[in-house]
Protein backbone atom coordinates (compact mmCIF):
# COMPACT_ATOMS: atom_id res chain seq x y z
CA UNK A 1 0.00 0.00 0.00
CA UNK A 2 2.84 2.23 1.12
CA UNK A 3 4.69 1.96 -2.55
CA UNK A 4 1.29 2.16 -4.39
CA UNK A 5 0.25 5.60 -2.78
CA UNK A 6 4.11 6.96 -3.49
CA UNK A 7 4.81 5.92 -6.73
CA UNK A 8 0.87 6.82 -7.90
CA UNK A 9 1.50 10.44 -6.43
CA UNK A 10 4.26 10.91 -8.48
CA UNK A 11 2.39 9.56 -11.18
CA UNK A 12 -0.36 11.83 -11.12
CA UNK A 13 2.08 14.72 -10.68
CA UNK A 14 4.08 14.37 -13.63
CA UNK A 15 0.98 13.49 -15.74
CA UNK A 16 -0.30 16.50 -14.68
CA UNK A 17 2.72 18.49 -15.63
CA UNK A 18 3.47 17.05 -18.97
CA UNK A 19 -0.03 17.39 -20.31
CA UNK A 20 -0.30 20.78 -19.37
CA UNK A 21 2.94 21.47 -20.98
CA UNK A 22 1.94 19.90 -23.85
CA UNK A 23 -1.40 21.74 -24.26
CA UNK A 24 -0.28 24.82 -23.52
CA UNK A 25 2.58 24.27 -26.39
CA UNK A 26 -0.08 23.29 -28.69
CA UNK A 27 -2.33 26.15 -27.93
CA UNK A 28 0.10 28.50 -28.37
CA UNK A 29 2.21 27.19 -31.62
CA UNK A 30 -1.39 27.36 -33.15
CA UNK A 31 -2.39 30.63 -32.07
CA UNK A 32 1.04 31.93 -33.23
CA UNK A 33 0.65 30.09 -36.53
CA UNK A 34 -2.92 31.50 -36.82
CA UNK A 35 -2.88 34.81 -35.32
CA UNK A 36 -3.04 36.76 -38.59
CA UNK A 37 -6.05 35.33 -39.82
CA UNK A 38 -8.03 35.38 -36.68
CA UNK A 39 -9.39 38.24 -36.75
CA UNK A 40 -12.24 37.57 -33.58
CA UNK A 41 -13.72 39.56 -30.78
CA UNK A 42 -11.95 39.05 -27.61
CA UNK A 43 -14.92 36.73 -26.61
CA UNK A 44 -14.85 34.38 -29.59
CA UNK A 45 -10.86 34.31 -29.23
CA UNK A 46 -11.46 32.99 -25.81
CA UNK A 47 -13.33 30.52 -26.49
CA UNK A 48 -11.67 29.14 -29.50
CA UNK A 49 -8.77 29.08 -27.47
CA UNK A 50 -10.69 26.84 -24.70
CA UNK A 51 -11.99 24.56 -27.62
CA UNK A 52 -8.48 24.47 -28.95
CA UNK A 53 -7.30 23.72 -25.74
CA UNK A 54 -10.14 21.00 -25.59
CA UNK A 55 -8.92 19.45 -29.02
CA UNK A 56 -5.64 19.45 -27.48
CA UNK A 57 -6.96 17.07 -24.51
CA UNK A 58 -8.47 14.71 -26.82
CA UNK A 59 -4.99 13.94 -28.76
CA UNK A 60 -2.72 14.37 -26.17
CA UNK A 61 -3.94 12.75 -23.06
CA UNK A 62 -3.39 8.89 -23.79
CA UNK A 63 0.43 9.74 -24.95
CA UNK A 64 1.15 12.00 -21.83
CA UNK A 65 0.13 8.79 -19.44
CA UNK A 66 3.09 7.19 -21.37
CA UNK A 67 5.61 10.10 -20.96
CA UNK A 68 3.99 10.46 -16.61
CA UNK A 69 5.08 6.61 -16.46
CA UNK A 70 8.61 7.20 -18.27
CA UNK A 71 9.22 10.34 -16.14
CA UNK A 72 8.20 8.45 -12.88
CA UNK A 73 9.97 5.57 -13.59
CA UNK A 74 13.49 7.52 -14.38
CA UNK A 75 12.46 9.51 -10.94
CA UNK A 76 12.76 6.27 -8.97
CA UNK A 77 15.87 4.98 -10.35
CA UNK A 78 17.64 8.39 -9.98
CA UNK A 79 16.19 8.28 -5.93
CA UNK A 80 17.15 5.17 -5.46
CA UNK A 81 13.54 4.55 -4.49
CA UNK A 82 12.68 1.60 -7.24
CA UNK A 83 15.95 -0.28 -5.31
CA UNK A 84 14.68 0.17 -2.06
CA UNK A 85 11.11 -1.14 -2.84
CA UNK A 86 12.48 -4.24 -4.34
CA UNK A 87 14.96 -4.69 -1.30
CA UNK A 88 11.50 -4.26 1.14
CA UNK A 89 9.99 -7.40 -1.04
CA UNK A 90 8.01 -5.65 -3.82
CA UNK A 91 8.09 -6.95 -7.01
CA UNK A 92 8.36 -5.61 -10.53
CA UNK A 93 4.37 -6.21 -10.73
CA UNK A 94 3.81 -4.44 -7.69
CA UNK A 95 5.12 -0.87 -8.61
CA UNK A 96 3.76 -1.40 -12.15
CA UNK A 97 0.01 -1.62 -10.74
CA UNK A 98 -0.24 2.01 -9.68
CA UNK A 99 0.62 3.37 -13.44
CA UNK A 100 -1.50 0.82 -14.89
CA UNK A 101 -4.91 1.50 -12.31
CA UNK A 102 -4.38 5.63 -12.60
CA UNK A 103 -3.94 5.06 -16.30
CA UNK A 104 -6.90 3.36 -16.72
CA UNK A 105 -8.98 5.62 -14.35
CA UNK A 106 -8.00 8.39 -16.27
CA UNK A 107 -8.47 7.10 -19.41
CA UNK A 108 -12.15 6.10 -17.87
CA UNK A 109 -12.76 9.62 -16.95
CA UNK A 110 -11.55 10.76 -20.57
CA UNK A 111 -13.90 8.22 -22.27
CA UNK A 112 -17.20 9.55 -20.09
CA UNK A 113 -16.11 13.09 -21.66
CA UNK A 114 -17.01 11.88 -25.25
CA UNK A 115 -20.44 12.19 -24.21
CA UNK A 116 -19.68 15.90 -23.76
CA UNK A 117 -20.62 17.63 -27.03
CA UNK A 118 -18.09 20.27 -26.41
CA UNK A 119 -15.20 18.04 -25.74
CA UNK A 120 -15.78 15.81 -28.53
CA UNK A 121 -16.83 18.43 -31.11
CA UNK A 122 -13.64 20.72 -30.42
CA UNK A 123 -12.12 20.38 -33.37
CA UNK A 124 -14.63 21.13 -35.13
CA UNK A 125 -15.94 23.78 -33.36
CA UNK A 126 -12.29 25.76 -33.55
CA UNK A 127 -12.52 25.10 -37.45
CA UNK A 128 -15.94 27.15 -38.18
CA UNK A 129 -14.93 30.10 -35.39
CA UNK A 130 -11.91 30.76 -37.49
CA UNK A 131 -13.22 30.27 -40.94
CA UNK A 132 -16.94 31.44 -40.38
CA UNK A 133 -16.25 33.38 -36.86
CA UNK A 134 -19.17 30.98 -35.22
CA UNK A 135 -18.31 28.23 -33.55
CA UNK A 136 -21.73 26.21 -35.42
CA UNK A 137 -22.52 26.80 -38.67
CA UNK A 138 -25.78 25.86 -40.52
CA UNK A 139 -25.29 22.98 -42.71
CA UNK A 140 -26.66 23.54 -46.09
CA UNK A 141 -27.56 21.69 -49.03
CA UNK A 142 -27.87 18.60 -47.14
CA UNK A 143 -29.75 15.69 -49.45
CA UNK A 144 -30.22 12.20 -48.13
CA UNK A 145 -32.57 8.80 -48.53
CA UNK A 146 -34.78 7.99 -45.38
CA UNK A 147 -37.17 4.43 -45.85
CA UNK A 148 -37.88 5.03 -49.20
CA UNK A 149 -37.70 9.21 -49.24
CA UNK A 150 -35.39 11.16 -50.40
CA UNK A 151 -34.92 14.51 -48.37
CA UNK A 152 -33.77 17.74 -48.92
CA UNK A 153 -32.88 20.40 -46.57
CA UNK A 154 -31.64 23.75 -47.95
CA UNK A 155 -30.42 24.57 -44.67
CA UNK A 156 -29.96 22.68 -41.17
CA UNK A 157 -29.74 24.72 -37.97
CA UNK A 158 -28.47 22.36 -35.26
CA UNK A 159 -28.82 24.44 -32.41
CA UNK A 160 -32.17 25.62 -32.92
CA UNK A 161 -33.53 22.07 -34.40
CA UNK A 162 -35.02 23.43 -37.23
CA UNK A 163 -34.51 22.99 -41.04
CA UNK A 164 -35.16 25.46 -43.64
CA UNK A 165 -36.97 25.36 -47.50
CA UNK A 166 -37.53 21.39 -47.60
CA UNK A 167 -38.29 18.70 -49.96
CA UNK A 168 -39.68 15.55 -49.49
CA UNK A 169 -39.52 13.20 -52.34
CA UNK A 170 -41.96 9.82 -52.21
CA UNK A 171 -40.70 7.09 -54.56
CA UNK A 172 -42.36 3.68 -55.44
CA UNK A 173 -40.97 1.08 -57.35
CA UNK A 174 -38.30 3.78 -58.87
CA UNK A 175 -41.45 6.03 -59.53
CA UNK A 176 -41.91 9.32 -58.10
CA UNK A 177 -45.13 9.33 -56.58
CA UNK A 178 -45.32 12.94 -54.91
CA UNK A 179 -43.47 15.97 -53.57
CA UNK A 180 -43.68 17.32 -49.95
CA UNK A 181 -42.88 20.96 -50.25
CA UNK A 182 -42.10 23.18 -46.92
CA UNK A 183 -40.60 26.24 -45.39
CA UNK A 184 -39.55 24.44 -42.32
CA UNK A 185 -39.49 21.97 -39.64
CA UNK A 186 -38.63 21.91 -36.41
CA UNK A 187 -37.44 18.74 -34.37
CA UNK A 188 -39.47 17.60 -31.63
CA UNK A 189 -40.33 15.13 -29.59
CA UNK A 190 -38.64 12.63 -32.01
CA UNK A 191 -39.89 13.75 -35.14
CA UNK A 192 -39.91 16.71 -37.71
CA UNK A 193 -42.42 18.43 -37.15
CA UNK A 194 -43.73 20.43 -40.39
CA UNK A 195 -46.68 23.34 -39.36
CA UNK A 196 -47.68 23.36 -42.96
CA UNK A 197 -47.21 21.98 -46.44
CA UNK A 198 -47.78 21.56 -50.01
CA UNK A 199 -47.90 18.08 -51.36
CA UNK A 200 -47.75 17.91 -55.27
CA UNK A 201 -49.16 14.66 -56.23
CA UNK A 202 -48.27 12.93 -59.47
CA UNK A 203 -51.19 11.01 -61.15
CA UNK A 204 -50.34 6.98 -61.54
CA UNK A 205 -50.90 7.28 -65.35
CA UNK A 206 -49.44 9.77 -67.35
CA UNK A 207 -52.11 10.06 -70.19
CA UNK A 208 -54.36 12.19 -72.17
CA UNK A 209 -57.35 10.99 -69.86
CA UNK A 210 -55.40 11.82 -66.47
CA UNK A 211 -56.45 14.37 -64.07
CA UNK A 212 -53.15 15.77 -63.91
CA UNK A 213 -50.88 17.03 -61.24
CA UNK A 214 -52.81 17.74 -58.00
CA UNK A 215 -51.67 19.84 -54.94
CA UNK A 216 -53.04 19.57 -51.76
CA UNK A 217 -52.17 21.37 -48.28
CA UNK A 218 -51.30 19.31 -45.30
CA UNK A 219 -50.50 20.58 -41.55
CA UNK A 220 -48.47 19.16 -38.58
CA UNK A 221 -47.03 16.57 -40.57
CA UNK A 222 -44.48 14.55 -38.96
CA UNK A 223 -41.37 12.90 -40.83
CA UNK A 224 -37.94 11.27 -39.92
CA UNK A 225 -38.56 9.46 -36.59
CA UNK A 226 -35.21 9.81 -34.30
CA UNK A 227 -33.09 11.51 -36.53
CA UNK A 228 -31.83 14.29 -34.74
CA UNK A 229 -30.36 17.18 -35.70
CA UNK A 230 -27.01 16.83 -34.69
CA UNK A 231 -27.24 13.37 -36.19
CA UNK A 232 -28.32 14.76 -39.60
CA UNK A 233 -25.16 17.10 -39.36
CA UNK A 234 -22.88 14.68 -38.38
CA UNK A 235 -23.78 11.70 -40.23
CA UNK A 236 -24.71 13.10 -43.93
CA UNK A 237 -21.36 16.38 -43.52
CA UNK A 238 -19.32 13.17 -43.36
CA UNK A 239 -18.05 14.74 -39.69
CA UNK A 240 -16.40 11.98 -37.28
CA UNK A 241 -16.10 13.25 -34.19
CA UNK A 242 -18.97 11.95 -32.69
CA UNK A 243 -20.85 12.22 -29.13
CA UNK A 244 -21.12 8.34 -27.89
CA UNK A 245 -24.69 9.40 -27.87
CA UNK A 246 -25.05 10.34 -30.98
CA UNK A 247 -22.96 8.02 -32.35
CA UNK A 248 -24.92 4.86 -31.20
CA UNK A 249 -28.13 6.78 -32.36
CA UNK A 250 -26.63 6.74 -35.46
CA UNK A 251 -25.43 3.01 -35.90
CA UNK A 252 -28.76 2.00 -34.90
CA UNK A 253 -31.29 4.38 -37.23
CA UNK A 254 -28.69 3.59 -40.26
CA UNK A 255 -28.15 -0.02 -39.76
CA UNK A 256 -32.42 -0.62 -40.31
CA UNK A 257 -31.73 1.35 -43.67
CA UNK A 258 -28.83 -1.33 -44.38
CA UNK A 259 -26.06 1.92 -44.68
CA UNK A 260 -22.85 2.02 -43.92
CA UNK A 261 -21.82 2.66 -40.79
CA UNK A 262 -17.83 1.91 -40.70
CA UNK A 263 -16.67 5.47 -40.17
CA UNK A 264 -18.92 6.35 -37.31
CA UNK A 265 -18.03 1.83 -35.66
CA UNK A 266 -14.70 3.54 -36.17
CA UNK A 267 -15.57 6.84 -34.28
CA UNK A 268 -16.72 4.66 -31.43
CA UNK A 269 -13.55 2.57 -31.35
CA UNK A 270 -11.56 5.26 -31.42
CA UNK A 271 -13.50 6.72 -28.21
CA UNK A 272 -13.56 3.07 -26.48
CA UNK A 273 -10.75 1.00 -27.62
CA UNK A 274 -7.81 3.73 -29.05
CA UNK A 275 -7.18 5.29 -25.51
CA UNK A 276 -6.28 2.20 -24.16
CA UNK A 277 -2.93 1.70 -26.10
CA UNK A 278 -1.50 3.93 -23.20
CA UNK A 279 -1.85 1.50 -20.47
CA UNK A 280 -0.59 -1.17 -22.59
CA UNK A 281 2.15 0.74 -24.24
CA UNK A 282 3.05 1.43 -19.95
CA UNK A 283 3.46 -2.57 -19.37
CA UNK A 284 5.20 -3.15 -22.46
CA UNK A 285 8.23 -0.23 -21.86
CA UNK A 286 7.69 -0.64 -18.18
CA UNK A 287 9.46 -3.79 -18.14
CA UNK A 288 12.48 -3.05 -20.31
CA UNK A 289 13.83 -0.80 -17.46
CA UNK A 290 17.01 -1.72 -15.16
CA UNK A 291 16.08 -1.39 -11.68
CA UNK A 292 18.82 0.38 -10.56
CA UNK A 293 21.09 3.36 -12.44
CA UNK A 294 23.85 1.28 -12.73
CA UNK A 295 22.94 -0.52 -15.38
CA UNK A 296 20.52 2.15 -16.74
CA UNK A 297 21.97 5.15 -19.79
CA UNK A 298 19.12 7.17 -18.51
CA UNK A 299 19.25 10.13 -21.77
CA UNK A 300 19.64 6.73 -23.97
CA UNK A 301 16.88 5.01 -22.22
CA UNK A 302 14.58 8.46 -22.04
CA UNK A 303 15.41 8.70 -25.98
CA UNK A 304 14.35 5.21 -26.95
CA UNK A 305 11.21 5.19 -24.67
CA UNK A 306 9.85 9.09 -25.84
CA UNK A 307 10.77 7.77 -29.62
CA UNK A 308 9.11 4.56 -28.87
CA UNK A 309 6.04 6.05 -27.86
CA UNK A 310 5.69 8.68 -30.18
CA UNK A 311 6.38 5.97 -33.45
CA UNK A 312 3.47 3.84 -31.79
CA UNK A 313 0.91 7.02 -31.17
CA UNK A 314 2.12 8.14 -34.86
CA UNK A 315 0.99 4.71 -36.32
CA UNK A 316 -2.11 4.65 -34.67
CA UNK A 317 -2.91 8.09 -35.52
CA UNK A 318 -2.11 7.03 -39.19
CA UNK A 319 -4.60 4.48 -39.56
CA UNK A 320 -7.58 5.89 -37.20
CA UNK A 321 -7.26 8.45 -40.40
CA UNK A 322 -7.06 5.91 -42.79
CA UNK A 323 -10.20 4.35 -41.18
CA UNK A 324 -11.94 7.92 -41.42
CA UNK A 325 -11.25 8.08 -45.03
CA UNK A 326 -13.06 4.60 -45.46
CA UNK A 327 -9.34 3.32 -46.54
CA UNK A 328 -9.17 0.71 -43.94
CA UNK A 329 -12.48 -1.01 -42.36
CA UNK A 330 -12.80 0.20 -38.65
CA UNK A 331 -11.97 -3.33 -37.09
CA UNK A 332 -8.74 -2.93 -39.32
CA UNK A 333 -7.59 0.16 -38.54
CA UNK A 334 -8.74 1.12 -34.85
CA UNK A 335 -9.27 -2.43 -32.73
CA UNK A 336 -6.49 -4.74 -34.11
CA UNK A 337 -3.27 -2.54 -33.73
CA UNK A 338 -4.92 -2.27 -29.80
CA UNK A 339 -5.26 -5.89 -29.80
CA UNK A 340 -1.51 -6.52 -30.75
CA UNK A 341 -0.45 -4.49 -27.94
CA UNK A 342 -2.49 -6.16 -25.62
CA UNK A 343 -0.97 -9.41 -26.75
CA UNK A 344 2.18 -7.89 -26.27
CA UNK A 345 1.54 -6.38 -23.33
CA UNK A 346 0.36 -9.74 -21.68
CA UNK A 347 3.29 -11.75 -22.69
CA UNK A 348 5.78 -9.34 -20.90
CA UNK A 349 3.28 -9.07 -17.84
CA UNK A 350 3.55 -12.88 -17.96
CA UNK A 351 7.07 -13.22 -17.99
CA UNK A 352 8.06 -10.54 -15.65
CA UNK A 353 5.38 -10.62 -12.91
CA UNK A 354 7.22 -12.45 -10.29
CA UNK A 355 10.70 -10.55 -11.30
CA UNK A 356 12.59 -9.03 -8.88
CA UNK A 357 15.23 -7.35 -10.84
Amino acid sequence: MLAFRYVALHYIKYFFIILFALVLFYVGFDYMAKAESLNLSANLLLIYLVYKAFFAIDTLLPISLVFAMISTKIFLIRSNALVSFFSLGYSRTDILKPFVVVATFIILIFIALHGWPKFARAGEFCKNIRTNAQYLNPTRDLFFTYKGQYIYFNQLLPLQSKALDIRVFKVKNETLEAVTVAKSAVYRDGFWHIKSADVITKPKLLDFNSSGIVVTKENDLKILEGFRPKILDQVYEGKVNFTIGDAIDAIAILDDQNIDTSVIRGALYKIFAYPFFAPLLIIIIYFFVPMSVRFLNVSLFSFGAILSTLLVWGILFMLIELTNHKTLTSEVGVLTPIFILFLIAMRQWRKYRYATN
